[in-house]
């Protein structure tokens, strides 16, 4: 089987590029690993999502459904149940090996490959915790599944470590649904969660969140479940503080404790991969350093709204189109380097080849900050400047300017100045 493009993922990142391509008249096929289209939105079934995109909110499946009734609209060729095994590239043709249901083993050639395939948590074995190895300890994005898709609660008194998002969510819906939730902790002196779910999922149920503290003991039972947590406060260097510890009698630990963008197919290329994000560098196109090969949504940077995952995934389909139309006429570029404030920035590098109005980057600040002027320089010349008030890590910023008169010559770097 041979394809124009071929989009990995079936969630919100993955619909919102396969329709773009789509609408520029390429041949497309989606590959979704699961039984249906929709990806973590069918497990997310609270409001917010939609106000960018439709200007009204809906919950995660609502979300979902708008897309996946858009994607069938255009006939866009899919299959479900179907893992890519592997994806390699011989001269200008990309060979997807995948395990489907439909298929069995087989391959599937592209000129063009968008990977949308989101992102994984970070476990219990990928942090440092002292303590028994208990039943109980689970993430939240999991507890999450098993609540809202198998209907099963996974504890009655719970705690949870890491105040991401998905954590302060789950703390509302156990919450809900009966489960006595003790509290919040988060080992940085700011939640990373947006401060709306800190409002609607903690403060309005009186669920405590103590900053600056992290769990340093699991206790369990004769049957190895889990009996108690002890947390502690935290010093500047995030080591414990003496006499600061606090004892939880829990029968669950959810743990929020980050996101992790899946690029596991790009571990046969020689690409660039930013050490911040963790996944592969891209230009404005979002291509990553191999020609033709696209990443975009959670696989490439942990957003916090899923509407701007739908937006830069739109872009990311309708420049892999562009790609096979050969638009592309070079491949002179320059970097775009975070400094101070800023902790990665998104593109990494700006592409002449590429023919955009505007240039928009992606950025998340290093620390919170209440007032603060963004600078993009290229040299000594400022080319960019815009101030923003209550920035935080949590809450991805975006600028957008014209890049048209900008040297082909000197690297661009992004700065918060704080005021």
């Amino acid at each position: 089987m041979i394809k124009e493009i071929v989009v990995i993922g079936g969630g919100a990142s993955g619909l919102a590029a396969a329709i773009a391509a789509k609408k520029k008249n390429k041949d497309v096929l989606l590959i979704e690993r699961e039984a249906e289209l929709g990806g973590i939105l069918n497990q997310c079934i609270h409001n917010g999502f939609g106000l960018e995109v439709f200007k009204e909110e809906y919950t995660g499946p609502e979300y979902a459904y708008k897309f996946i009734e858009e994607f069938n609209s255009l006939d866009i060729e899919y299959l479900l149940n179907a893992t890519v095994i592997k994806l390699d590239k011989v001269d200008d043709i990309f060979i997807i090996t995948l395990s489907s249901e439909k298929l069995g083993l087989s391959e599937i050639k592209a000129k063009a490959v968008v990977i949308s395939s989101g992102c994984y948590e970070r476990t219990r074995g990928q942090i440092t915790m002292p303590g028994d190895r208990p039943r109980g300890v689970i993430t939240a994005g999991s507890a999450q599944r098993y609540l809202n898709i198998n209907g099963f609660l996974v504890g009655k008194k719970v705690f949870i470590l890491g105040s991401g998002d998905i954590g302060l969510i789950m703390a509302r819906r156990m919450h809900l649904e009966g489960a006595e939730v003790l509290g919040v902790a988060e080992i940085m002196p700011y939640s990373n969660g947006l401060n709306r779910n800190i409002v609607q999922c903690l403060n309005d149920f009186d669920i405590p969140l103590y900053l600056s503290h992290t769990v340093t003991n699991v206790e369990s039972d004769e049957f190895k479940r889990l009996k108690a947590i002890t947390i502690q406060e935290v010093d500047s260097r995030f080591n414990p503080i003496k006499g600061t510890e606090k004892h939880f009698s829990v029968d669950t630990l959810l743990l929020s404790i980050g996101l992790i963008p899946d690029i596991t197919l790009l571990d046969d290329f020689d690409i660039d991969v930013d050490p911040k994000t963790k996944s592969a560098k891209i230009n404005q196109a979002y291509e990553t350093t191999v020609n033709g090969l696209f990443i975009c949504g959670n696989s490439l940077q942990v957003h916090d709204l899923v509407d701007n995952v739908s937006k830069e995934s739109s872009r990311a389909g309708t420049s892999a189109a562009d790609y096979i139309d050969g638009l592309v006429t070079s491949r002179q570029k320059i970097k775009i380097i975070p400094k101070e404030n800023i902790l990665y920035v998104a593109p990494q590098y700006l592409d002449f080849g590429w023919s955009f109005k505007e240039l928009i980057i992606s950025f998340r600040s290093s620390k919170k900050l209440e007032k603060a002027a963004i600078k993009i320089y290229q040299g000594e010349k400022l080319v960019y400047q815009k101030r923003r008030t209550f920035i935080v890590p949590a809450e991805m910023e975006q600028v957008s300017f014209p890049y048209s008169e900008l040297s082909k010559d000197e690297d661009l770097r992004v700065e918060l100045e704080e005021l």
